[in-house]
């Protein structure tokens, strides 16, 4: 179990080196920014704090949660951001995007900070909603020009590797005061969510 934590450790700390490889604006979702292919994709959640909190947070509270919501939670999260995407691109509105996407960190947030164990059935359909947010806000941005499934495929993998820093993150609540860790990012989680609400209405 030791060689699993530490793997897991290794991994976060190679996915964070990645993730900053991709350096951007403070949000993703600037109106009018012209987007496309998949590395604009790819580099699109990564750009956006307000994504990448609620992103990684997704990953940190399958981790609290444990199997077999750790491996779930993290799939569900990008069909239901693909589903959101195809809204936007489709120019399908969806009401207060930028709100969805603030309450997204302070729930998730929230959650961590509690220790909440929710049930799969709970689980899983809160954070498909709060992907939809996330997705609609990529799809709305894709060029007229861009190749979508190419943009779409890159944003979906550049979710599933914020996901998977927060498992690895995650990995440090076996470790001692790592529960201590966890709830103090979670309480950081909620802090940026509650900036970035306060921007949406802004």
């Amino acid at each position: 179990m030791a060689k699993l934590h530490v793997f897991r450790l290794l991994l976060a700390t190679g996915i964070c080196a990645a993730v900053v490889q991709f350096p951007e604006a403070a949000f993703a979702h600037v109106e009018g920014e012209a987007v496309s292919g998949f590395f604009s994709g790819l580099s699109h959640p990564i750009g956006g704090w307000d994504h990448i909190l609620a992103m990684i947070a997704v990953g940190l509270w399958g981790a609290l949660l444990g199997p077999p919501a750790l491996w779930i939670l993290p799939i569900a999260f990008p069909i239901a951001m693909a589903a959101g995407g195809m809204l936007g691109l489709l120019g399908i509105p969806v009401p207060w995007v930028e709100i969805g996407i603030a309450v997204s960190s302070i729930v998730l947030g929230l959650l961590i900070l509690t220790n909440m164990r929710l049930s799969l059935a709970v689980a899983i359909p809160l954070v498909m909603i709060f992907a939809l947010f996330h997705g609609h806000a990529h799809g709305t941005e894709l060029s007229p020009r861009a190749d979508a499934v190419l943009y779409s495929l890159g944003f979906v993998v550049a979710t599933g590797l914020l996901h998977a820093l927060g498992i690895g993150v995650g990995a440090v609540d076996k470790l001692p005061m790592g529960r201590t860790a966890l709830r103090a990012l979670g309480g950081g989680v909620l802090l940026g969510g509650t900036y970035f609400l306060i921007g949406a209405f802004a």
